[in-house]
């Protein structure tokens, strides 16, 4: 790494500035940075847990804030100021991180009974879950944390039979937007496992 990165790396908002256009990894190796666009999902789905089978439930679209309804990949410098948000220039989530968790999520449940949408006309037990962080944490300039947390509702014939709300954490191993993006994927299949085993013990009852 050059002198002049080093220097650059001491100031917590240059910090900032580089990881917005996606350059410090690209800095340290030597390397030009990358222009193009880089996307990312939250790659194969994880094995889901053994379970009972589950009467049908409807699951709705994961809701989100305006900013997790993009394709931004948002991170925070924690240890510089905890109550900014930034997003790298050239690194996105291929669809809205609140889209993801909804094909995440069914694709979990679907695995103990049948999954349903809001738009199935079908009596059924109804999940909402509301996406409230999603983001990589930086509690230093080389070190950082994915941060996933959502709250999710079950109502039964209009009524509320269960609320919770769901903290995942996962460590990034680079400091940078792939880092980032691993370690989201890992909190991501953490909290769909939380939400999934919360469930499985919801007295719920088949529609009739």
């Amino acid at each position: 790494m050059s002198r002049s990165i080093h220097r650059l790396l001491s100031s917590g908002g240059a910090l900032a500035a580089l990881l917005a256009f996606g350059v410090l990894a690209a800095g340290c190796a030597g390397t030009p940075a990358a222009i193009a666009d880089i996307r990312y999902d939250l790659g194969p789905p994880a094995p889901a847990a053994s379970a009972g089978a589950m009467p049908p439930v409807k699951v709705l679209d994961v809701t989100a804030p305006e900013m997790l309804a993009t394709d931004k990949l948002i991170y925070r410098l924690s240890y510089s100021d905890a109550q900014q948000t930034a997003a790298y220039a050239n690194s996105h989530w291929t669809m809205a991180p609140s889209l993801l968790l909804t094909q995440r999520l069914r694709n979990a449940l679907s695995s103990h009974g049948t999954v349903l949408t809001g738009a199935d006309g079908v009596r059924a037990p109804v999940l909402k879950v509301e996406l409230n962080e999603f983001e990589q944490v930086f509690d230093s300039q080389s070190e950082s944390h994915a941060a996933v947390t959502a709250r999710a509702t079950l109502t039964q014939n209009g009524k509320v039979i269960g609320q919770r709300t769901f903290l995942s954490r996962a460590p990034a191993s680079s400091a940078d937007a792939a880092g980032g993006a691993q370690a989201l994927a890992a909190a991501s299949d953490d909290l769909v496992s939380q939400i999934s085993a919360w469930l499985g013990v919801q007295a719920l009852v088949a529609a009739q």
